[in-house]
C-alpha cells in the first residue's frame, strides 16, 4: 500500500470536519483490506470481568460497578452527522478499564515478548502531523486532500513517531501512537484484555457526571487549570503549547476524573471495540456493542490536535471512525476487561 499521491492545493474541511483520523488510502470505507492476516471480527457478548496477568505489566485496571447513564449529546457543540445523539439511556454491566492509555514502555514489552510487527511497520509508513517535521520533509511529503496538516512519512511507526531518526526513548510514559485497531487487538490478546465497547468508554469517561460536556464538567477549563492536552493557538499553523505539550503528554500529566481515569479526552484518540454506525437503537439498551459487521471502527476522546475552532471533539460524547488498518501520530488505546 502506497501513501496518497500529491495533487492540487487541498481544500479545508468545513466546520465539523475531522482533523484527527486520516484513513489509510485503499482501505475501508472502499472495502479493500490490505492486511488479510488481521481480519476485522464480529463482536460477541461482553467478556466476564477478569484481571490482567501480572506478567504483562499492562496498565492497572479500575473496577467500575456499571449501571445506567445518559449516553450521547444534543448540545450546540455536538456534530449531528457523527451520530452523537440522540441522548439515550444505556446500561452497562460491571467492568474494568485501564487508568490510562497503553504507554510506549508497555507496548515495547509486548513487542519484545512477541516480535509483533505493527501495521505501520508492515505498510512502511504512517501519518505524522506536519508541524513536527522539518521543512524539507514537509515540502516533499504526500498529504491527504482534505487534511493537509497530515504527512505520510516513510518509516514512521510507534517506535519512530516522526519517522527515521526519531525514537520514543524519552517518551516511555507517553501513550503509544501509530497503532491501528489491529495492533490494539493484538496487544489485548497478549495482555489477556480487550478493547472497551463504545458505551463502556463513554460511561467511564463521564466519571459519574450526567450530561456533562467533559470528564470534569461543562467548562473547557476547571477554575483556570488546564485539564486536557489539546491544540492551543491557531490551528493548524501555531500551537502555543500553553498546557505544556505540543504533542503527546505523559499519560498521567493531567488530573484524573472522578473514577480515577486519566486523560479520557485529549492527548490521543482511543480505539474502541465497536464497528461504526451513526444510528442507535431506540429505547433502553443494555451493553450495546455496535453493529455486528462494519468497515470502520469507533475512536473516542479527541487528541492533542483538537481545537475549538475546528475539531471540537475532545468531549465525552464526541466520536469518529477510521479503518482498522489506519494509524497516525495521535491515535492510541486503553484496555478493558
Amino acid at each position: 500500500m502506497h501513501p496518497p499521491t500529491p495533487g492540487h492545493e487541498p481544500n479545508r474541511e468545513p466546520t465539523g470536519g475531522c482533523c484527527c483520523a486520516p484513513a489509510r488510502p485503499g482501505s475501508s470505507p472502499t472495502g479493500e483490506n490490505p492486511a488479510p492476516s488481521r481480519p476485522s471480527t464480529a463482536l460477541g457478548a461482553p467478556e466476564p470481568l477478569t484481571a490482567l496477568p501480572a506478567a504483562t505489566a499492562a496498565s492497572a485496571l479500575v473496577r467500575l460497578p456499571g449501571g445506567q447513564f445518559w449516553m450521547g449529546s444534543e448540545d450546540p457543540y455536538c456534530y449531528a452527522a457523527d451520530g452523537e445523539g440522540p441522548v439515550r439511556p444505556v446500561r452497562v454491566s460491571e467492568f474494568a478499564i485501564a487508568a490510562h492509555t497503553v504507554t510506549n514502555a508497555e507496548f515495547a514489552r509486548f513487542v519484545s515478548a512477541t516480535g509483533y510487527l505493527s501495521d505501520a511497520e508492515r505498510f512502511g509508513w504512517s501519518y505524522v502531523f506536519a508541524g513536527f517535521l522539518p521543512a524539507t520533509l514537509r515540502r516533499n511529503a504526500r498529504r491527504p486532500d482534505h487534511t493537509p496538516w497530515w504527512c505520510a512519512v516513510p518509516g514512521a511507526s510507534w517506535n519512530a513517531p516522526e519517522g527515521p531518526g526519531s525514537n520514543a526513548d524519552d517518551r516511555a510514559d507517553h501513550p503509544v501512537v501509530h497503532v491501528s485497531w489491529h495492533d490494539a487487538q493484538a496487544f489485548c490478546a497478549w495482555a489477556g484484555a480487550r478493547l472497551p465497547s463504545e458505551a463502556e468508554w463513554e460511561y467511564a469517561a463521564r466519571g459519574g457526571l450526567e450530561h456533562a460536556r467533559y470528564p470534569w464538567g461543562d467548562e473547557p477549563e476547571d477554575e483556570g487549570r488546564y485539564r486536557a492536552n489539546i491544540f492551543r493557538g491557531r490551528f493548524p499553523a501555531h500551537n502555543t503549547a500553553a498546557d505544556g505539550y505540543p504533542g503527546t503528554a505523559p499519560v498521567k500529566a493531567f488530573a484524573p476524573n472522578a473514577f480515577g481515569l486519566y486523560q479520557m479526552v485529549g492527548n490521543v484518540w482511543e480505539w474502541c471495540a465497536d464497528n461504526w454506525s451513526s444510528e442507535h437503537t431506540d429505547g433502553p439498551a443494555v451493553d450495546p456493542r455496535g453493529p455486528a459487521h462494519g468497515e470502520t471502527r469507533v475512536l473516542r476522546g479527541g487528541s492533542y490536535l483538537c481545537h475549538d475552532s475546528y475539531c471540537n471533539r475532545y468531549r465525552v460524547a464526541a466520536r469518529i471512525h477510521n479503518s482498522p488498518d489506519s494509524s497516525s501520530g495521535n491515535t492510541g488505546f486503553r484496555v478493558a476487561a
